[in-house]
C-alpha cells in the first residue's frame, strides 16, 4: 500500500487487551490476514481499565476511530469486566456528544484469543463506516 493512500484511510486506535485479544490480533498476523495498516493497537490488562478520558484522547490526537477489544466474560481480572466496559462506552458516548463527536467513531466487541478472522472482520469494517463519514 502506498503512502497516499495510508494517509487517506482512517486512523483506529484499538484497546487490547493482554490475555485475550492480543493472541487473536497476533494470530491475524501468522495467518497473514490483512486490514488497514492504519489501525493501531495499545495494550491493557483488561478492557474495563481503559479510561474515557484515553478514548477522548485519541480523538483530540486524530484518530478516527477508536475500538476496544473487550475480555467479555473471559476476563481473568474481574468476573464483571462486560458490565464495568459497557459502562464505559456508554459514559463516553455522552461525552463525546458533548463534544460534538459521533459517537459511532466509538465501537467494542468481545474479540477472544482466536478470534482472529472476526477482528480483521471488525477493522475491515471500521474503517470502511470511517471513510463513508
Amino acid at each position: 500500500m502506498s503512502e497516499t493512500t495510508k494517509k487517506t484511510l482512517p486512523k483506529v486506535l484499538v484497546f487490547s487487551t493482554e490475555k485475550i485479544s492480543d493472541p487473536a490480533i497476533d494470530l491475524a498476523g501468522l495467518l497473514k490476514l490483512h486490514y488497514p495498516p492504519t489501525v493501531y493497537v495499545i495494550t491493557v490488562p483488561c478492557s474495563s481499565a481503559v479510561k474515557p478520558k484515553w478514548i477522548l484522547r485519541a480523538f483530540d490526537k486524530g484518530y478516527h476511530g477508536v475500538f476496544i477489544a473487550a475480555d467479555g466474560s473471559d476476563c481473568p481480572f474481574s468476573e464483571t469486566c462486560t458490565e464495568k466496559t459497557s459502562a464505559l462506552i456508554a459514559q463516553t458516548h455522552i461525552l463525546m456528544k458533548e463534544r460534538g463527536l459521533n459517537p459511532a467513531r466509538l465501537k467494542m466487541a468481545a474479540i477472544c484469543s482466536v478470534c482472529a478472522e472476526p477482528f480483521v472482520k471488525h477493522m475491515n469494517n471500521f474503517v470502511e463506516e470511517l471513510s463513508k463519514s
